[in-house]
């Protein structure tokens, strides 16, 4: 039994690292951190295997990587290149298997994360296309989030979890603010005996429905979690816990550089220390100023 915790991306934590830190050295600092971090930019663009071998190799084995899907493969995107995508998703789901090769041969993949958009309700259409879909990720552990409430509903709730458990899918349970038919409530069920993923969004609900705002990002995840909002989670992980042999928890709150210190402070509630044994709480240390070499400015004159 395990609670595990991490991040959402490790290129936004300002406050993460030292001064200066080069954004290449970044993701190797994380790695003393936390032992898992969710990948974000496959969700832009499927990433080259090449990438994720790098990142293998530059951390140590500690550090678990989530890897959230592309936005092709979970219908994100519309218009005219959805519509070829759809057509011929096959190629699609191939790329993205290819570039979490790596990662796989390393035995270091958590999972897949497959989070569907508000449009995604639940509808026979939609059950299909997450059959087909966990058929065309066959031997890959992959989670299941959604965004439309309606999954979620009273006469769909027994059902849509006995359907991710027979066929596989691993629960993302969520903790966002109620904010009408685009979020849903937090479900502390199990459906895989292996892992449950549990990712904090925040509780800013005046600024989730934002999706038109050119900086909607900027505004759905800006929140950052009181430690009464924390200790409230610590019975929850340890009820999913003990539904399933690992649970991963991932804070999503990055819009005001919140994520870093809420997970830092879970952990230390959970009475864990950093990977590499230090407090996590414990502020980073200073950085050493440059030696500037003296020069004898009088010696030549």
């Amino acid at each position: 039994m395990a609670i595990h915790i991490g991040l959402a991306g490790w290129g936004d934590h300002e406050r993460l690292y030292p001064p200066g830190l080069k954004a290449k050295d970044r993701l190797r600092e994380y790695a003393n951190h936390f032992t898992v971090v969710e990948v974000d930019s496959s969700f832009y663009a499927i990433q080259p295997p090449e990438r994720f071998a790098k990142w293998v190799e530059e951390t140590p084995a500690s550090l678990r990587f989530v890897v959230k899907a592309y936005q092709g493969m979970t219908g994100h995107q519309r218009g005219p290149a959805a519509a070829a995508q759809s057509a011929e998703p096959g190629p699609m789901f191939e790329a993205f298997r290819e570039s979490l090769a790596p990662v796989i041969a390393a035995g270091r993949l958590k999972a897949a994360l497959f989070q569907y958009p508000p449009w995604f309700d639940c509808t026979r259409e939609h059950v299909a296309l997450l059959r087909e879909t966990k058929q065309r990720m066959e031997g890959i552990p992959c989670a299941l989030e959604f965004r439309h409430q309606s999954w979620f509903a009273k006469e769909y709730r027994s059902k849509t979890l006995q359907f991710m458990e027979r066929e596989g899918w691993i629960h993302s349970v969520c903790d966002e603010p109620q904010a009408g038919a685009g979020s849903i409530p937090t479900v502390l069920e199990a459906t895989s005996p292996e892992m449950t993923l549990v990712r904090f969004h925040g509780r800013n609900a005046a600024g989730w429905n934002q999706g038109g705002a050119a900086n909607w990002r900027d505004v759905r995840y800006l929140y950052r979690y009181s430690t009464e909002e924390l200790t409230e989670w610590l019975g929850r992980l340890r009820e999913l816990e003990r539904q399933s042999a690992e649970v991963d928890v991932i804070f999503n709150n990055n819009s005001g550089g919140d994520a870093a210190d809420n997970a830092k402070e879970m952990m230390a509630l959970l009475g864990q220390r950093r990977p590499d044994g230090g407090d996590p709480m414990e502020p980073l240390p200073e950085p050493k100023a440059p030696e500037v070499e003296q020069l004898d400015l009088f010696g030549d004159i």
